[in-house]
């Protein structure tokens, strides 16, 4: 309980002290940070530059920035879960300095994630939602988006939690209602609008924080509350119980839903104190990637990147366990973002493994090639058993 604590203690220094440095480097940055807001970014007109450019940091070089989504997001529990887990098992300088150390910066989970990855000279990656990048990419508002981010894994889905006052029973009830998407520029915000105006219903928006639209909701002052984050958001099921919300479902059916979104449910065992036992809530999600800002192989934070990349998918495994956010369950380190590069270090790591495997099967087979024919009528032989027979079988080979 104590090193828990101790680390809990850690992080909330850590958190601090990332505050005050991004206040610094803004501030530094003042001068060359493009100020665009993410309600502008439609308004601007194509760059034509093609590569990649942005000043690197001139602080901690051993310091990764992750720009992430609202501290009480999914996302923000998974960058967390990142930085925790990265810093522990590395061995530390004389002045107990670390030779990788993630660092999480809130975001608001949408488009500001992206232009802080285009813009922050400490911002080298972001969670943020694929079809966002999607359409800044392709309006070519920002530049050349495809060649200044690169991916390095695809990771989960993010589901709309439409959390409502007991007297809205639908989303047609929300018609002429006060209803809160998230802070401007969010997903929440940018995509919450669009499939409100796909299923005809008028709101009267507001765009507060999640925690001041709940206080809202109590006081009869919002009806409805949208967040897009991965199922379970503890913030939620925290704070929700007891105030008379339930989630809406959000139907998927339209054209332009079945386009872009995906369809999701939300369980009891989701939210156990929202949902009830027997009950279950439909509801659209989207996907969502951590994307890396493309720096030339020659800068000073590639390699950091690259550290970065093969100290994560190497330890991947540790993520999957009970401790951490179910989410990691979702996560296929393999899996390919259509129509965005992967990041060089992260598809060499993948192209390795996979060699590995093949390497693996084919010494397999001829393993399978030298056991006798088994007669027909006796029983198949156990898979487990097979496998440590040739377990035992390749370290003999390796030992001659």
């Amino acid at each position: 309980m104590r090193v828990c604590e101790a680390v809990r203690a850690g992080l909330f220094t850590a958190f601090i002290a990332a505050t005050w440095l991004g206040g610094q480097v803004q501030t530094s940055l003042a001068q060359t940070r493009p100020s665009v807001s993410p309600s502008d970014a439609a308004k601007m007109s194509p760059r034509k530059e093609n590569a990649p450019r942005k000043e690197a940091a001139r602080a901690d070089p051993h310091t990764t920035g992750f720009v992430t989504g609202a501290a009480q997001s999914t996302e923000f529990a998974i960058a967390q879960d990142i930085a925790t887990t990265l810093a522990s098992g590395q061995e530390t300088g004389p002045h107990g300095e670390v030779a990788l150390r993630v660092l999480p910066m809130v975001g608001n989970g949408g488009t500001r994630n992206i232009i802080d990855i285009l813009s922050l000279a400490g911002a080298d990656m972001a969670i943020a939602p694929v079809l966002l990048a999607d359409r800044l990419r392709d309006s070519g508002t920002l530049g050349d988006v495809g060649n200044k981010l690169v991916y390095i894994t695809p990771l989960f889905v993010e589901e709309f939690h439409l959390l409502a006052r007991s007297e809205i029973q639908s989303v047609a009830d929300l018609a002429g209602k006060r209803v809160n998407l998230g802070e401007e520029g969010s997903a929440g915000a940018v995509l919450g609008r669009e499939v409100l105006d796909h299923l005809e219903v008028k709101v009267s928006e507001s765009n507060l924080a999640l925690d001041a639209a709940l206080e809202g909701m109590r006081k009869g002052q919002i009806s409805a509350a949208l967040l897009v984050s991965g199922k379970p958001v503890s913030f939620l099921a925290r704070y929700a119980p007891g105030d008379s919300l339930h989630f809406l479902s959000i139907p998927y059916s339209k054209a332009m839903l079945q386009r872009d979104y995906l369809p999701s449910t939300l369980r009891h065992e989701d939210y156990p104190e929202i949902i009830g036992v027997s009950d279950s809530v439909d509801t659209i999600a989207i996907k969502c990637a951590l994307f890396a800002y493309n720096w030339p192989t020659r800068s000073e934070r590639f390699p950091l990147l690259e550290l970065f990349v093969q100290t994560l998918f190497s330890r991947f495994p540790e993520f999957l366990g009970d401790g951490h956010h179910p989410k990691w369950r979702e996560v296929n380190l393999a899996a390919q973002l259509p129509g965005w590069r992967r990041f060089q270090p992260a598809d060499r790591w993948l192209q390795q493994q996979s060699g590995g495997e093949a390497a693996l099967r084919k010494a397999f087979g001829r393993f399978l090639e030298q056991k006798p024919i088994s007669n027909p009528r006796d029983r198949p032989p156990d898979r487990e058993q097979l496998f440590q027979d040739f377990m035992r079988w390749r370290e003999q080979r390796q030992g001659r």
